[in-house]
């Protein structure tokens, strides 16, 4: 297969390098060549989403010279992929290339790798998981039908874990709700965005959910902070650590 880019966001790669590590692992462990440029920055998502998106647009100038020689760019976040197809096409003739190029994680898994390749990994993680797809990956990027939608059912990233040995999962009443973490609407609306996250963690301790995973570590981050604020000690874990066989501490 061609090599393709990993680009880590900035959160993962301050807070959570051990997602960014495990999804590097898969992506060699399937044999697929994998460069991270060293002068990969910001795509500029939070200056965008919080009503700055000029103010941005250095950034996303930097990732669009960073990443426009790679033929496939990988991107460890929904929201971060989701930006980057949606705004750098309308910067230049290197931006379009580039936003076409771009795909989240677990879709250039399940869509380009395979999932019989995927199985292959033979990972093992006993546990029942409680799955958050991040809204942009949902509703953005097609990871998994929204229930608002009247369409057959499909969720490549509950796919993905099902190669898994041993995982189980929790059934949520309220399966794609949103963790109300958003970016800056966390702290532009604190009490609301905390209101919706303890919502979620409730969903998930109704069906004995012993970790949750998702796809994006920034949606995790809201969520763990809530739990352990409230004295709950409940793993927290990216989709590529259980790919990888990991189980976060």
């Amino acid at each position: 297969m061609r090599s393709v880019a990993l680009f880590v966001p900035c959160y993962v790669d301050q807070f959570y390098p051990r997602a960014a590590i495990a999804a590097l692992q898969v992506l060699e462990r399937l044999h697929i060549e994998v460069v991270v440029p060293a002068s990969a920055a910001c795509c500029g998502q939070p200056l965008a989403n919080a009503g700055y998106e000029r103010r941005g647009t250095r950034a996303l100038d930097t990732f669009i010279d960073t990443f426009a020689s790679y033929d496939r760019i990988v991107v460890l976040s929904g929201s971060c992929a989701m930006h980057v197809r949606t705004h750098a096409g309308e910067h230049n003739a290197d931006g379009a290339v580039v936003a076409s190029r771009t795909t989240e994680f677990c879709a250039f898994l399940h869509d380009e790798v395979g999932l019989p390749a995927v199985a292959t990994l033979s990972s093992t993680c006993d546990m029942r998981i409680g799955l958050h797809i991040g809204c942009h990956g949902l509703r953005g990027l097609g990871l998994a039908r929204a229930s608002e939608l009247q369409v057959p059912g499909f969720n490549k990233v509950r796919a993905l874990l099902q190669t898994v040995r041993g995982v189980t999962f929790a059934d949520l009443q309220r399966p794609d709700e949103c963790c109300g973490f958003g970016g800056t609407f966390s702290v532009t609306e604190p009490a609301i965005s905390a209101k919706m996250g303890r919502d979620r963690l409730r969903d998930y301790a109704a069906d004995a959910a012993q970790a949750i995973v998702s796809t994006d570590m920034s949606c995790l981050m809201h969520l763990d902070g809530l739990a352990r604020r409230d004295g709950v000690s409940l793993p927290m874990m990216h989709v590529a650590e259980v790919l990888n066989g990991g189980i976060a501490a």
